[in-house]
């Protein structure tokens, strides 16, 4: 469907691709799932008759008129006529699957990781070089957002996707990305704001990661700040506040 510019989205062509990658998700019958960005409802329609309900968050007024029509015999589906970075986090658990504006997705993915009550799980379309700097590994260099939710949260790849699957086609790669809270944090969830503002500092100021006691957390004076894994941040943080 027509989609003003400055939404920045690439819909998703066919429901059964949708169906194969929410098949690649944890999303269960008893679910509730967010769709960020749903557009016309492609991924709304599917995950409806997979999960026990779904919220449609959407604002661009034609996506949302067309939202309503597609979607308006589904009984459990809510439509939220709200902006995605506006979006409140619901009390009960809840889950995310999405397609949403690749600009956002650091926004998205900071919004609902800090929030008070994050997703169980978290299924976004993005970017590969966004998912693949936000996956910590030995090959490649990592963001300061993944440097500042790894401790917490685990992020993979699930599954590659294709410029043919969109519409309009992105002149990107895309992937599907998955984040999950830790089963077992590598921090105390008390000591975050604290963590991430450090880590913060770390990346925008040279002079300030270079003071930092890399010596007492063991750290190679050569490793820059993306190259550090999740757990020499966690050692460097408490090295710092020792």
């Amino acid at each position: 469907m027509p989609r003003l510019h400055t939404h920045g989205q690439h819909f998703l062509r066919s429901p059964r691709l949708v169906a194969e990658l929410v098949g690649h998700s944890n999303i269960r019958r008893n679910d509730t799932v967010y769709d960020l960005g749903a557009g016309s409802g492609v991924i709304t329609s599917v995950l409806a008759r997979r999960c026990r309900s779904v919220v449609a968050v959407e604002i661009e007024p034609g996506a949302l008129t067309k939202l309503r029509q597609n979607v308006e015999h589904l009984d459990n589906v809510t439509i939220l006529a709200k902006d995605i970075l506006n979006v409140e986090s619901p009390n009960e658990p809840y889950k995310i699957f999405a397609n949403i504006p690749f600009h956002l997705s650091a926004q998205v993915v900071r919004k609902f990781t800090d929030a008070s009550q994050p997703p169980t799980s978290m299924y976004l379309i993005t970017q590969k070089q966004f998912a693949r700097k936000l996956v910590p590994g030995d090959d490649h260099f990592t963001s300061q957002l993944s440097a500042q939710i790894s401790p917490f949260f685990t992020a993979r790849i699930r599954r590659p996707l294709h410029k043919t699957d969109f519409t309009p086609p992105p002149a990107v790669d895309t992937v599907l990305l998955e984040i999950k809270p830790r089963s077992e944090p590598l921090l105390a969830t008390d000591k975050r704001a604290d963590y991430q503002a450090f880590v913060g500092r770390c990346f925008e100021d040279q002079k300030f990661f270079a003071l930092a006691p890399r010596q007492v957390a063991k750290l190679s004076p050569e490793l820059r700040p993306s190259q550090l894994t999740p757990e020499q941040w966690v050692a460097l943080y408490h090295a710092a506040i020792a």
